[in-house]
């Protein structure tokens, strides 16, 4: 093999290979407003609620040798609330 050396000086010259594309991609923010639809329904209900009320009957008996002694029986209703 010959050294390029010895060779008769010849002028230089450029080839260029077809370019090849490089990407760099560049990412930045952008706002997107995502809507989530709410719908509230408001049902409504009827539920017992017990109310207790008490009835009281008072009788008075009268036994033996009681002065007063009617032979009957005396009788109050009362009506309580709780």
């Amino acid at each position: 093999m010959r050294d390029v050396s010895d060779c008769p000086k010849c002028n230089g010259k450029a080839i260029y290979d077809p370019p090849q594309t490089v990407f760099e991609d560049y990412y930045h923010p952008q706002q997107v407003d995502v809507i989530h639809q709410v719908e509230v329904v408001r049902r409504h209900h009827c539920v017992p609620v017990y109310h207790h009320v008490t009835t009281v009957s008072v009788k008075d008996v009268y036994c033996g040798d009681f002065e007063g002694n009617r032979g009957g029986v005396l009788t109050a209703n009362l009506r309580k609330k709780r």
